[in-house]
């Protein structure tokens, strides 16, 4: 991925935001360290669009809360509270 300076980044805004819009991703770097990661955005596509994408892929056993509860109570009996 591409790494450019602060001061290069303000020179070269409007060639490197025609980059993003191709679907390039940047970082802009403060004395070499990242410091930001430009990416392109697009509408709709956001981690809400993720929920449920397993649904009917995965199964989730009804005693998953209490899975291993007797491993854990082994662990911890007796030990600092």
């Amino acid at each position: 991925m591409k790494s450019v300076n602060i001061n290069e980044a303000k020179t070269h805004l409007s060639a490197l935001l025609a980059q993003v819009a191709t679907g390039e991703s940047f970082v802009i770097a403060k004395a070499g360290a990242p410091l930001a990661l430009v990416t392109p955005y697009f509408e709709g596509r956001g981690p809400t669009e993720r929920v449920g994408f397993l649904e009917g892929r995965v199964s989730v056993p009804d005693d998953f809360d209490t899975m291993g509860s007797d491993v854990i109570e082994t662990w911890f009996d007796g030990g600092v509270r």
